[in-house]
């Protein structure tokens, strides 16, 4: 049966969710979960599932209208992304909000919140906090606030809204017709980069965003993987994993060489040899070295191994 657009009653805004899965049954139910108790309708949530064993026994228990996308092909998070913002768009939504499988909001008003938060700012974009599942008290990232790193939640939450700062893509909501101005994500990057990019044109467009810091999703935080070094001057990311770290460096290579961006490159061919040096881990700064050359040469891009 085909359902009709349901509005939300206090802004007549309709919603729709993008969402991406990979071999994570649990965490996309309670995702499921969490979407379907929001106080504001959405139309459907588009779940592009990429993963090794299909979710389609997850959705069917699930409540609400889900628009299940089967991927044999794995697009990891950028690919995912793409083709479910697309599905998400054709259900005539006027907001798009997205959503990885190992994420969820934290209450059942997260959605109302932020569609008042857009409205009252006139934003296009609008974020909430990305609160660790492991401890809700502390960000799973960083906020650079008055020049120093915070994740520290009771610090920001006071604040209210936080403009011109955003976190893709757990929890985002955009604007549908955003898409049409500055694309999708770029599937190029597979993993690690693509919120990168896309908050890049997103400057660049001059749309207007920022965070509401009195909602948050539950995200997995990261915090092993940031290596602070000269007192937290600089600060840099190893992922775990030999794929994950190549795909983080020759992105961040290229991204850097893409925006010109001096600050990026200066941090990084000082960090990452540093860090790799005082590890004694030869092998990982080979790695780092062919990866960031890749990626600064415009190369390296790919199917992923799996494939």
């Amino acid at each position: 049966m085909t359902e009709q657009p349901t509005q939300a009653p206090s802004t007549g805004d309709t919603v729709a969710v993008a969402a991406v899965t990979y071999d994570r049954p649990g965490e996309l139910a309670q995702l499921l979960r969490s979407l379907a108790a929001q106080t504001a309708p959405i139309v459907t949530v588009a779940l592009v599932d990429s993963g090794t064993k299909p979710a389609g026994d997850v959705v069917a228990a699930a409540e609400g209208t889900i628009h299940y996308l089967r991927s044999e092909a794995n697009l990891g998070g950028a690919g995912g992304f793409a083709f479910a913002i697309l599905a998400a768009i054709a259900s005539g939504a006027q907001w798009i909000w997205l959503m990885d499988d190992d994420g969820h909001p934290e209450d059942e008003r997260c959605l109302t919140e932020l569609l008042r938060a857009a409205h009252e700012h006139e934003l296009d974009i609008v974020s909430p906090l990305v609160a660790a599942t492991s401890d809700p008290s502390r960000l799973s990232f960083n906020f650079r606030i008055n020049g120093l790193l915070t994740n520290d939640r009771a610090t920001l939450e006071p604040m209210g809204f936080l403009p011109d700062m955003v976190h893709f893509f757990n929890g985002a909501l955009i604007r549908a017709e955003v898409f049409s101005k500055i694309g999708l994500p770029d599937m190029k990057f597979f993993i690690r980069g693509d919120e990168v990019d896309f908050l890049a044109r997103v400057r660049k467009a001059g749309l207007k965003y920022g965070t509401l810091a009195t909602v948050a999703v539950r995200h997995p935080a990261t915090w092993t993987e940031m290596k602070p070094i000269f007192g937290g001057f600089i600060i840099p990311v190893i992922p775990e994993g030999d794929f994950k770290r190549f795909s983080y460096f020759r992105n961040r290579a290229y991204l850097a060489r893409k925006y010109r961006n001096l600050r990026w490159f200066g941090a990084d061919v000082i960090g990452f040899p540093y860090y790799f040096l005082t590890q004694r881990d030869l092998r990982g700064l080979r790695a780092w070295f062919a990866a960031y050359s890749a990626g600064f040469r415009g190369t390296g891009f790919g199917p992923p191994p799996s494939a």
